[in-house]
């Protein structure tokens, strides 16, 4: 058997016993300004870990970019032109270094707001974060935000670093008040350890030396106590987790299941369980780049074969038999919203977890966190850069640990289905169990049976279009026609609907988004029961229709296309609606303040600017007849 081992990335000529720590992956992080960049830069500079020729070009570059007059040790990290030019970071910047008692993995997290995103990728993978806070100006809303985002990316170890001492004289009762205000702030964040430390990045006060212009300081320098904190390497004491992320064949004869194993350690011969299908067999063999060996541990990219033939695919889950994950299809769980549009309850999404790909809805919205205050506050969506905790709803069951217990297999991102944005960053809480009574009832009447007694096939014709654009009136045309031929039919409205069971809903985009989630399940259900559907409803969103479609089938699924021009529409004006939302009445009103998202295929699009509505809805009549009968 081959035996491994490793060194720390960047320090290759260091033996490996020459660390008397674990290898520490720390985040700086903070708000805008505050030298976060300077502060790394000046380390590297310091311990002699920046080469002579990436010096000259610093000093060159200082001249250009610098913001001190002197060498600027923000650009050592600061690498996109961008970020020279405007004196920020924007992506997070990784740098690799030891010293002759550690090996480091800094990620340098940028601090203003639109890059909060950047910053929770940076502290996903970290031990640690030192906070930097400007001495000048205290905590600040950002300031708050990246602790609550570390807090709940699992760091259970923060440095407060207060810079900048030089431009506040270092004046002691500066640091004591910004130390005890952020002591005070973090009570319920959950970290094991807060070390507070006054520096100047700038000149290098307490960085890796003693500072003697705060000789009142007497606890330790920010490199002595990076190198000397014993984080623990949690991962590797938990049970086995190995999340699979590739199905290959490493000979005619058997299948190979490769990923990296996220927590643990397993020996071939040991009971493994796959899940979320709970099937158990033994690990037969562990392959690693240099061959084969007998032990899998946490952190190691390996593919392992089993004894028996088990399906298995890309998400599933090989685990310690005796001691197994959740597996459940709801959950509740903090979020951090990374896109400019909205989180809105009740819209399918894709969440990737662990390696796997499924649908999911954020079923409720429980409530918001003031990052000044952590506070709870009531909300219908989350924007840009918002914390919450929601409960969520998969499209099947997935295996996971809560977050606390494993940052690995317990976080997932939410993906947007059209796009292909990635929208937030999820840290599981825990599983939502449903009754164990509730079950799918076995019906005797199918579908089919329905369709041969009505002798025509079930069909949701959906109309979409701006108010007035004439969809109502369409529709109403084609269900008087389609029901004079003898097909059985129904009509939901949206002004019916919202009189009865959607009164409850405003027109803000989340209440528009549950009004058509619901409108959808009652359309499902009656096209089950073998009828054709006329649903009129301006369904802004591409997303929701999409969703309908899947829910519904896409062969039974015809989208109708209702294409008025904006200004014919606000001409006809049929219940004096834009005239109201020009003026600034009414507010969420389509066409006017929220933007309608035209359907990219429809099966049926009606040029309703100037047609007579007849001529549409014989045009759908047609269409529909060819489609319906059996």
């Amino acid at each position: 058997m081959q035996e491994r081992t490793s060194a720390p990335p960047g320090s290759e000529a260091m033996p490996l016993n020459a660390y008397t720590r674990l290898p520490l992956r720390f985040l700086t992080c903070g708000s805008v300004d505050n030298g976060k960049s300077t502060l790394i830069g000046r380390l590297l500079y310091e311990k002699k870990l920046v080469h002579h020729d990436h010096l000259a070009a610093l000093e060159r570059d200082s001249q250009k970019h610098g913001t001190t007059g002197a060498v600027d040790f923000a650009l050592l990290l600061d690498g996109l032109e961008v970020e020279r030019e405007q004196g920020i970071t924007v992506d997070v910047a990784y740098r690799y270094f030891a010293t002759e008692r550690r090996a480091f993995i800094v990620a340098d997290a940028p601090g203003h707001e639109q890059y909060t995103r950047n910053m929770a990728t940076g502290a996903s993978t970290a031990d640690l974060a030192v906070l930097l806070v400007d001495a000048r100006m205290g905590l600040l809303t950002q300031t708050r935000r990246h602790a609550i985002i570390a807090s709940m990316l699992g760091l259970r170890h923060v440095v407060l670093t207060v810079n900048k001492m030089d431009l506040v004289a270092f004046d002691q009762e500066v640091f004591t008040r910004i130390a005890a205000d952020f002591v005070s702030f973090a009570g319920d964040l959950g970290f094991r350890t807060i070390q507070a430390i006054p520096v100047s990045a700038r000149d290098g006060d307490n960085v890796s030396a003693p500072s003697p212009r705060m000789a009142w300081y007497c606890g330790p320098t920010l490199l002595s106590y990076l190198e000397e904190i014993d984080v623990e390497d949690e991962c590797s004491l938990g049970p086995f987790r190995m999340p699979v992320q590739l199905v290959l064949r490493p000979d005619p004869d058997s299948r190979g299941f490769a990923g990296t194993v996220a927590s643990g350690r397993a020996r071939v011969g040991d009971e493994l369980a796959v899940l979320p299908s709970g099937q158990v067999s033994r690990l037969k063999q562990i392959f690693v780049a240099g061959g084969e060996c007998d032990t899998a541990a946490a952190g190691d990219a390996v593919m392992l074969t089993l004894t028996d033939e088990i399906d298995i695919g890309r998400g599933d889950m090989l685990v310690a038999s005796q001691h197994r994950p959740l597996v459940a299809d709801q959950f509740a769980a903090h979020l951090v919203w990374m896109s400019s549009e909205g989180l809105l309850p009740g819209r399918s999404y894709l969440m990737k977890i662990n390696h796997g790909t499924v649908a999911a809805t954020v079923t409720t919205l429980k409530h918001r966190i003031d990052v000044n205050t952590l506070g709870r506050s009531v909300a219908k969506t989350l924007s840009l850069n918002d914390v919450g905790v929601c409960n969520l709803s998969l499209a099947r069951p997935v295996a996971f640990d809560a977050y606390s217990d494993n940052r690995e297999t317990g976080s997932f991102i939410l993906i947007d289905r059209y796009t292909n944005e990635t929208l937030a960053a999820g840290m599981i809480d825990f599983a939502l169990r449903r009754a164990a009574n509730i079950r799918p009832q076995d019906i005797a009447v199918t579908t089919a049976d329905r369709s041969r007694l009505m002798h025509h096939r079930p069909l949701v014709l959906w109309f979409t279009g701006l108010s007035g654009a004439g969809k109502s009136t369409v529709a109403n045309l084609v269900e008087a026609g389609l029901h004079s031929r003898g097909i059985h039919t129904t009509l939901l409205d949206g002004d019916n609907v919202r009189l009865g069971l959607n009164k409850d809903l405003g027109f803000t985009q989340a209440d528009r988004v549950e009004n058509i989630r619901r409108v959808g399940e009652v359309a499902k259900l009656m096209a089950d029961a073998g009828l054709v559907v006329m649903c009129s409803f301006i369904s802004p969103f591409r997303a929701e229709r999409q969703t309908l479609r899947e829910l519904i089938g896409a062969e039974a699924f015809i989208e109708i296309f209702v294409d008025a021009p904006l200004e014919a529409c606000i001409a006809r004006d049929p219940k004096g609606l834009y005239r109201r939302a020009l003026a600034g009445e009414i507010r969420n009103f389509t066409g006017v303040d929220q933007p309608y998202e035209a359907p990219d295929a429809p099966e049926l699009r009606l040029q309703a600017g100037d047609t007579r509505p007849q001529v549409l809805a014989d045009q759908v009549i047609s269409y529909v007849m060819r489609r319906v009968l059996i």
